[in-house]
C-alpha cells in the first residue's frame, strides 16, 4: 500500500462532498461540502495542498448496467478540469449505489433525510474513497483509472 493521503471526490451538481484518508491509507473520513460552481476547483484543489494529497479519488457515477449516464460524463468532465487544476493524480473510481449507501447509513444512524441533507455528499464521498483505499490494498494497485487533462482518460 502507497503510504500517502488520498482526497475522496463526490461530484454532484449542486454540491461535492469531500473526504480524505490518513497517511497509511487505512481509513476515509469526511472533510467538508464545498458548493458547485464559481471556485469549486480552487477550493478543491486547496483542501489536496492543505493535506499534502498523493492524488485525488474522484466518483464516477455509472448505471447499474455499467453504461455511461449523464452524471458520467458530468464527473468525467469535472475530473479533467481538476486534472489540470492539481500537480498530483486525479483517479476515476466507479461509484455505483455510493449516495444510496450513504443514504442508508444515515437512516440507519437515525438521521432523517433532512438532517442528512449537510453531510450526505461528505458520506458518499468517504465510501467512494474507502472503497478505493480497500481495492487497493486487496489488489496491491491503485483503484480506477487516471485522468490525463492532456490525452483523455487511461488506464
Amino acid at each position: 500500500m502507497r503510504s500517502g493521503v488520498r482526497v475522496g471526490v463526490d461530484v454532484g451538481t449542486v454540491r461535492i462532498g469531500v473526504s480524505r484518508s490518513d497517511l497509511h491509507g487505512m481509513l476515509a473520513t469526511p472533510v467538508e461540502t464545498v458548493q458547485r460552481g464559481d471556485g469549486d476547483i480552487a477550493r478543491l484543489a486547496a483542501i489536496a495542498r492543505e493535506l499534502d494529497a498523493l492524488e485525488v479519488i474522484v466518483g464516477l457515477p455509472l448505471a447499474l448496467s455499467g453504461r455511461a449516464t449523464a452524471s458520467t460524463e458530468d464527473a468525467s468532465r469535472f475530473a479533467a478540469r481538476l486534472a489540470i487544476a492539481l500537480p498530483v493524480a486525479v483517479r476515476l473510481v466507479d461509484e455505483r449505489l455510493s449516495t444510496v449507501s450513504a443514504q442508508a447509513a444515515l437512516r440507519t444512524s437515525g438521521r432523517s433525510s433532512k438532517q442528512s441533507r449537510p453531510v450526505i455528499d461528505q458520506v458518499a464521498a468517504v465510501i467512494i474513497l474507502q472503497h478505493a483505499l480497500d481495492f487497493e490494498r486487496s489488489r496491491e494497485i491503485p483503484a480506477g483509472i487516471v485522468v490525463d487533462p492532456d490525452e483523455g482518460l487511461e488506464s
